[in-house]
């Protein structure tokens, strides 16, 4: 069984978001606990987290996570003022970190979630179901084969990822999906401003670059933006960008 003390709301938790000034909706609370119920029971089954604190899981998972939520609110405003509804794709989303506690904040957000693990695909769509969040799609897919797929290739107003891989490994997995004139937000740690220094070359490949790097509680936000398509030849086969960075 979970500890229900997962299920209270820390006051620092609280206090730290009004502090970030965000407010919560009716629901979205109730939403961010179920959700953090669920996953906490499925890491008795398999690994998701490490985190085991009740305070430290709201702080580092669901605060790091809603942190984005400025470029989303913006982006939302933006799409609705050109007369179409945003999306959202999140990359190697493993337990819903960042994609799934935004969609307990953002309902209404068309939000995908891309994870190749087999078990934790199950657990995103589960969960997504669960929480009623109708608007959530999973992709059991590895994000080259998403980043060449028509469906998602340079369609998305919002490009998410967090803890997946070192950025210039990482651009040539977010930035193929993001329109032109879209957004990429990588959650970072204290290295960001080197693996920034690294992906120079990789970002400019890939017709994209760093726009700003913004200090958050729990980490920084890297936004890129791309200031033309991506060239055909990306992203490359399944593995490779791994296997060999853009340099």
């Amino acid at each position: 069984m979970v500890d229900d003390s997962f299920e209270r709301v820390p006051e620092s938790f609280l206090a730290e978001a009004e502090g970030m000034g965000l407010a919560f909706d009716a629901g979205d609370l109730d939403r961010l606990r179920g959700y953090l119920r669920l996953l906490y029971e499925a890491n008795q089954r398999m690994n998701l987290t490490a985190i085991r604190d009740p305070a430290d899981a709201w702080s580092r998972h669901v605060l790091d996570s809603l942190t984005l939520l400025p470029w989303i609110a913006a982006t939302i405003e933006r799409t609705a003022g050109e007369g179409r509804a945003a999306s959202l794709i999140d990359v190697g989303s493993g337990g819903g970190l960042p994609g799934l506690v935004l969609a307990c904040v953002q309902p209404e957000l068309r939000i995908v979630l891309v994870e190749a693990t087999g078990k934790k695909a199950r657990f995103l769509a589960q969960a997504s179901a669960a929480l009623g969040l109708d608007r959530v799609e999973v992709l059991p897919q590895r994000a080259e084969e998403v980043g060449r797929d028509p469906g998602h290739r340079e369609l998305h107003d919002l490009v998410t990822s967090r803890a997946v891989g070192a950025l210039n490994v990482l651009a040539e997995y977010l930035v193929p999906l993001a329109r032109p004139d879209g957004t990429i937000l990588a959650i970072k740690g204290a290295k960001a401003e080197h693996e920034i220094g690294d992906a120079k070359q990789a970002l400019h490949k890939l017709h994209s670059h760093v726009f700003e790097v913004v200090p958050t509680p729990t980490g920084r936000i890297v936004v890129m933006t791309k200031s033309r398509p991506t060239p055909r030849a990306y992203p490359r086969r399944v593995g490779e960008p791994r296997r060999q960075p853009l340099s």
